[in-house]
């Protein structure tokens, strides 16, 4: 039987779980990048309401805006196109989206 040296072995278990420990670091920094990102853009949110508001309040009309572009925030975001259905065109569904069939 082979002689098992100690500090290789060691030595190569640290290589292994350094390389774990990158990785679980590496999507650590994704998700809190992504956590940022998304109060950034709730900030973002709040500031466009805020202004929308105050335009508003400066004399510009709902429908000036809009025809400059400037749509109510949360106007545009209501008008995205809603998912298009390819199965259970005829189910009905209940307002939490949950169909008959289920």
């Amino acid at each position: 039987m082979p002689t098992i040296d100690i500090e290789q072995t060691r030595n190569q278990a640290r290589a292994l779980l350094d390389s774990r420990i990158e990785s679980v670091t590496n999507l650590v920094k994704t998700r809190q990048r992504i956590t940022d990102l998304r109060e950034q853009l709730a900030d973002a949110e709040r500031d466009d309401k805020r202004a929308y508001v105050r335009a508003t309040k400066d004399g510009w009309s709902p429908e000036e805006l809009k025809k400059l572009g400037l749509e109510s925030g949360a106007a545009a975001r209501r008008r995205k196109p809603a998912p298009t259905r390819t199965s259970d065109e005829g189910s009905p569904s209940s307002a939490d989206g949950v169909t008959g069939a289920e």
